[in-house]
């Protein structure tokens, strides 16, 4: 290793790493168009979220004075100016590959069309929606002594209008306005088709308010109209111990995030100075400034790729979930009761899910159902079967996250929903975000009580199981069912501390039973028997985690991680980590599940979490990890472990300077989510 290298990947820099790797699915001509599509919208998505949450924290610490270094060796200066140029050279890649996408499109028969290129036909039907839908949902936002700047809302895109009037005076000041372009309508406004013509063809809607802008400012001439975007601060700054009640106080952040301090500026392509000037010192922005080569806001191609009808030749296969064959014959309890049953999201039905809740909200000997919630669907049967659960007298728990960050109103609109059904709903505990993922039912059979337990990888979101590939495990061992009483019961009242029999619960005792289990490898290996750690998440970033695997590699363990995202730690170096191996896989579905495998010896043992390797999930979340005891369920888990390891397709090896590379190898091309679709043949124990 370089001498002047650091021993660790900064967070940071390895997220902007990351969303490359979703960029470069948008370049990848092997993926249909519509798909690359998406994807573009994705990278923009990401970096909104990045810009408003990560940068936006290193611009605090920057105004703070703060100029300590972090354990990767960046002061908040520092990282900031390399961010920004990344940051930089990433966004004009994006549009590259935007335009490449629309020439593909075009000659696809999707087109994108300026004003200046329609016919007149076309040009009516517009003129005529503008009239009758645009117009009166526009709003003109003059600047001048009596109607100071407005606030302008984060993420959100408007249209910067420079006027003047007939014979004013060359040396005089133009007239500033502002309009958004409301995002109530449509991006994309769909055209006639032309004659003997089958092509798709799209005009944007600012294109459409520019064209009608004067309609707007009556005895004015337009100087210019440019697009302009601001992202603003949107980290909650919650007094969780000073609250006397937290679901008013994350009401009342929701609310201050409107004035979030602008983060960034992004404006249209040879935007006139004049208004790129007004907009810098109104906004106080001298320096994260992005000019667009482009369309701001890429995010809108998803619900354009999603919503075009037809084209399926320019989309992925669909793939149906199936529903787990396990209940195909009798019911989820009778199947629970008897044997342990894995579900692998997407390829199998998040319906599994929903119905075991139902089941026992419509169960008459079902007596308790405990559940944590962090993102739920907007339309969650799950919230249904609890509330409906609680209403025919049962009793029913929700330890529901307030503070799930961009969902927090969503989740505010759930809690008061389930309150008013009836049941128990827990916020968590001050100071931690409860992020583990379980389900409890406490079913009365043949005179005493037995324990159902749904543990996943994954959110209870019947959306994102459609989008995400996760685990989730149904069991009604007794250890385990006795550990998630034990769990729901710290969270919901006082209690000392437990002695988990099966669990790892952060931020207790997760790090420490990590450690134990690494530390349990090194001995193997120093004791001259093989030693191997498997471990799939999204991240890894813990400092003292990452010294622990330094540890381990050393002494001989084999270490293979599959993570998808931030990765700090920096594998095959000599003397420090020459026996780890990273990869990350960027594919069609968002690999989300966190799955961990020890050798000890030949006694493998594989674990479930809901937790990433970060010092947040280690140290600040209520998490979970929980052992699969079945030893065929073992061999299933892997299985997609070794799955995953061997795609040559999609999987980026990380190398010791930091960069990502595509595996190459001779073996026969393995991309391993189009073999995870294939349910019967993972689960090869049945």
């Amino acid at each position: 290793m370089n001498k002047l290298m650091s021993p660790y990947v900064n967070r940071d820099l390895s997220w902007v790493e990351f969303n490359r790797r979703v960029l470069e699915e948008a370049q990848d001509q092997d993926n249909p168009l519509l798909e690359r599509a998406k994807f573009l919208a994705i990278v923009a998505s990401n970096l909104d979220e990045f810009m408003s949450v990560r940068v936006a924290g290193i611009q605090d610490q920057i105004k703070a004075g703060y100029t300590k270094h972090d354990f990767t060796g960046y002061s908040p200066a520092g990282l900031w100016k390399r961010l920004m140029k990344r940051t930089g050279l990433m966004v004009a890649e994006q549009y590259r590959t935007y335009r490449e996408v629309l020439r593909g499109l075009t000659k696809e028969g999707i087109c994108f069309r300026q004003i200046d290129e329609l016919n007149a036909h076309q040009l009516k039907a517009v003129d005529d929606y503008f009239l009758e839908i645009v117009f009166p949902v526009l709003t003109p936002m003059a600047v001048d002594q009596s109607r100071p700047f407005p606030l302008l809302h984060t993420k959100e895109l408007y249209l910067s209008v420079l006027l003047g009037r007939e014979n004013m005076p060359e040396e005089e000041e133009p007239f500033f306005a502002i309009v958004q372009v409301p995002s109530i309508l449509s991006r994309f406004i769909p055209l006639p088709n032309r004659v003997n013509s089958k092509k798709s063809e799209y005009l944007l809607l600012e294109q459409l308010i520019e064209r009608h802008i004067s309609t707007l400012f009556n005895g004015y001439t337009m100087i210019s109209v440019d697009p302009f975007r601001l992202t603003r601060n949107a980290d909650l700054t919650l007094n969780e111990e000073g609250a006397e009640d937290l679901l008013e106080e994350i009401e009342k952040e929701i609310r201050r995030r409107r004035w979030g301090l602008p983060v960034r500026l992004e404006y249209g392509k040879d935007m006139h100075p004049y208004a790129l000037q007004m907009l810098k010192e109104e906004l106080e922005q001298g320096e994260n400034l992005f000019e667009i080569d482009g369309p701001l806001d890429l995010s809108f191609l998803m619900k354009f790729a999603s919503a075009l009808p037809g084209y399926d030749n320019l989309r992925f296969e669909r793939i149906e979930p199936e529903y787990p064959h396990e209940f195909d014959e009798d019911d989820m309890f009778s199947v629970i009761r008897q044997e342990d049953v894995l579900l692998y999201h997407p390829y199998e039905s998040f319906e599994a899910v929903t119905d075991f809740v139902t089941d026992a909200a419509h169960d008459p000997d079902v007596l308790a159902i405990k559940m944590t919630l962090y993102r739920v669907s907007g339309q969650s049967a799950l919230v249904q079967a609890l509330a409906m659960a609680a209403e025919s007298g049962k009793q029913v728990t929700v330890v529901l996250e307030l503070k799930a960050r961009f969902d927090e109103e969503r989740n505010i609109a759930w809690a008061r929903q389930l309150e008013k059904a009836g049941c128990h709903v827990v916020y968590g505990l001050v100071g931690l975000k409860t992020h583990a993922k379980i389900t409890l039912v406490v079913r009365k059979e043949q005179g005493m009580l037995r324990r159902y337990v749904h543990v996943g990888t994954g959110n209870y979101n019947d959306s994102t199981a459609k989008l995400y590939t996760d685990i989730g495990l149904f069991t009604s061992h007794p250890i385990i069912g006795a550990d998630a009483s034990a769990l729901f019961n710290e969270i919901t009242g006082y209690s000392s501390p437990y002695e988990w029999k099966a669990f790892g619960v952060a931020p207790t005792d997760l790090k420490q039973k990590l450690f134990d289990l690494v530390e349990r490898e090194k001995q193997h290996a120093a004791n001259g028997k093989p030693a191997h750690i498997i471990a799939k998440m999204n991240s890894l970033s813990n400092q003292e985690m990452i010294d622990k695997l330094y540890e381990a590699s050393q002494a001989g363990v084999r270490i293979e991680l599959i993570v998808r995202g931030v990765c700090c730690l920096r594998p095959g170096v000599p003397g420090q980590s020459e026996n780890i191996r990273v990869i990350s896989i960027v594919d069609r579905f968002l690999e989300h599940s966190r799955i961990m495998y020890f050798h000890n010896g030949g006694d493998e043992e594989v674990y479930l979490s809901s937790a990433d390797w970060m010092t947040r999930n280690l140290t600040r979340r209520i998490e979970l990890m929980c052992p699969v005891f079945d030893a065929k369920l073992r061999k299933t888990l892997m299985n997609v472990l070794r799955l995953n390891l061997e795609d040559n397709k999609k999987a980026r090896e990380l190398r010791s300077d930091g960069n990502y590379e595509s595996v190459q190898n001779e073996l026969p091309a393995l991309r391993s989510q189009f073999q995870a679709k294939n349910i019967r043949k993972w689960k090869s124990y049945r």
